[in-house]
Protein backbone atom coordinates (compact mmCIF):
# COMPACT_ATOMS: atom_id res chain seq x y z
CA UNK A 1 0.00 0.00 0.00
CA UNK A 2 2.91 2.32 0.69
CA UNK A 3 4.54 1.65 -2.35
CA UNK A 4 1.32 2.73 -4.21
CA UNK A 5 0.49 5.74 -2.71
CA UNK A 6 4.69 6.83 -3.14
CA UNK A 7 4.23 6.05 -7.25
CA UNK A 8 0.98 8.54 -6.38
CA UNK A 9 2.99 11.08 -4.88
CA UNK A 10 6.02 10.92 -7.59
CA UNK A 11 3.50 10.76 -10.53
CA UNK A 12 1.94 14.08 -9.53
CA UNK A 13 4.84 16.23 -8.89
CA UNK A 14 6.19 15.32 -12.02
CA UNK A 15 3.22 16.00 -13.77
CA UNK A 16 3.15 19.61 -11.58
CA UNK A 17 7.30 20.27 -12.68
CA UNK A 18 5.75 19.71 -16.11
CA UNK A 19 2.95 22.13 -15.82
CA UNK A 20 5.71 24.46 -14.25
CA UNK A 21 8.30 24.49 -17.02
CA UNK A 22 6.15 24.95 -19.72
CA UNK A 23 4.53 28.24 -17.69
CA UNK A 24 8.10 29.81 -18.07
CA UNK A 25 7.90 30.33 -21.32
CA UNK A 26 5.10 33.03 -21.51
CA UNK A 27 6.39 36.37 -22.31
CA UNK A 28 8.65 38.42 -24.09
CA UNK A 29 12.23 37.10 -25.89
CA UNK A 30 14.53 39.13 -27.21
CA UNK A 31 17.73 37.58 -29.74
CA UNK A 32 19.95 38.45 -32.23
CA UNK A 33 20.37 36.22 -34.99
CA UNK A 34 24.10 36.14 -36.71
CA UNK A 35 24.58 36.02 -40.14
CA UNK A 36 23.18 36.73 -43.56
CA UNK A 37 23.66 39.40 -45.86
CA UNK A 38 22.53 41.97 -43.86
CA UNK A 39 24.26 41.41 -40.74
CA UNK A 40 22.63 40.65 -37.88
CA UNK A 41 19.19 40.76 -36.92
CA UNK A 42 17.02 41.96 -33.79
CA UNK A 43 14.01 39.53 -33.04
CA UNK A 44 11.27 39.88 -30.79
CA UNK A 45 9.58 36.96 -29.79
CA UNK A 46 5.82 36.93 -27.89
CA UNK A 47 5.20 33.46 -26.28
CA UNK A 48 1.96 31.47 -24.76
CA UNK A 49 1.85 28.17 -23.67
CA UNK A 50 -1.28 26.88 -24.27
CA UNK A 51 -3.41 24.15 -22.77
CA UNK A 52 -2.89 20.64 -24.28
CA UNK A 53 0.75 21.18 -24.74
CA UNK A 54 0.04 24.37 -27.48
CA UNK A 55 2.14 27.19 -27.97
CA UNK A 56 1.29 30.22 -29.73
CA UNK A 57 3.12 34.18 -29.99
CA UNK A 58 4.45 36.14 -32.49
CA UNK A 59 7.59 36.94 -34.66
CA UNK A 60 8.88 40.49 -35.14
CA UNK A 61 11.91 41.29 -36.88
CA UNK A 62 11.17 45.48 -37.39
CA UNK A 63 10.61 44.76 -40.92
CA UNK A 64 8.27 45.29 -43.48
CA UNK A 65 4.54 43.97 -42.55
CA UNK A 66 5.26 43.96 -39.13
CA UNK A 67 5.17 40.40 -36.44
CA UNK A 68 3.96 37.14 -37.87
CA UNK A 69 2.40 34.53 -36.32
CA UNK A 70 3.93 31.44 -34.94
CA UNK A 71 2.12 28.32 -36.35
CA UNK A 72 2.33 24.91 -35.20
CA UNK A 73 3.30 25.81 -32.11
CA UNK A 74 4.21 23.25 -29.40
CA UNK A 75 5.61 22.60 -26.14
CA UNK A 76 6.54 19.48 -24.18
CA UNK A 77 8.72 20.27 -21.12
CA UNK A 78 11.34 22.40 -22.02
CA UNK A 79 11.16 21.46 -25.52
CA UNK A 80 9.27 24.36 -28.05
CA UNK A 81 8.82 23.55 -31.64
CA UNK A 82 7.31 26.14 -34.15
CA UNK A 83 7.03 27.09 -37.77
CA UNK A 84 7.01 30.39 -39.32
CA UNK A 85 6.03 31.77 -42.54
CA UNK A 86 7.68 34.70 -44.43
CA UNK A 87 7.13 35.71 -47.77
CA UNK A 88 9.55 34.64 -50.09
CA UNK A 89 11.65 37.20 -52.40
CA UNK A 90 10.25 38.47 -55.43
CA UNK A 91 7.37 37.42 -55.43
CA UNK A 92 8.17 33.60 -54.83
CA UNK A 93 6.06 31.39 -52.71
CA UNK A 94 6.36 31.37 -49.18
CA UNK A 95 9.38 30.14 -47.21
CA UNK A 96 8.51 27.62 -43.94
CA UNK A 97 11.48 27.98 -41.18
CA UNK A 98 11.22 25.00 -38.37
CA UNK A 99 12.63 26.67 -34.66
CA UNK A 100 13.25 24.09 -32.02
CA UNK A 101 14.31 25.36 -28.60
CA UNK A 102 15.39 24.16 -25.59
CA UNK A 103 14.10 26.25 -22.24
CA UNK A 104 16.76 26.48 -19.66
CA UNK A 105 15.67 29.42 -17.10
CA UNK A 106 15.61 33.06 -18.66
CA UNK A 107 17.12 31.20 -22.23
CA UNK A 108 16.11 29.44 -25.06
CA UNK A 109 18.17 27.90 -27.30
CA UNK A 110 17.19 27.25 -30.44
CA UNK A 111 18.02 25.98 -34.02
CA UNK A 112 16.22 27.00 -37.25
CA UNK A 113 15.45 25.14 -40.18
CA UNK A 114 14.45 26.27 -43.76
CA UNK A 115 12.41 24.22 -45.22
CA UNK A 116 13.18 22.55 -48.31
CA UNK A 117 16.70 24.72 -48.23
CA UNK A 118 19.99 23.45 -48.44
CA UNK A 119 21.56 26.46 -46.01
CA UNK A 120 23.17 24.99 -42.65
CA UNK A 121 20.88 25.41 -39.74
CA UNK A 122 21.10 28.79 -38.04
CA UNK A 123 21.50 28.42 -34.42
CA UNK A 124 20.82 31.37 -31.56
CA UNK A 125 19.80 32.26 -27.95
CA UNK A 126 16.88 34.06 -27.02
CA UNK A 127 17.09 35.89 -23.85
CA UNK A 128 13.97 36.89 -21.54
CA UNK A 129 12.92 40.23 -22.25
CA UNK A 130 11.40 43.04 -19.63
Amino acid sequence: MKTKVCMLLICLFAIASLGLAQAKVDGKWAATIEGGRRGPAMVTIMLKAEAGGKLSGTWDQGGRGGPTMIEEGTIAGTTIKFKRKQMGRGGAGDTVTDYTGTLSGDEIKFTAIVEGGTGMPTEFTAKRAS
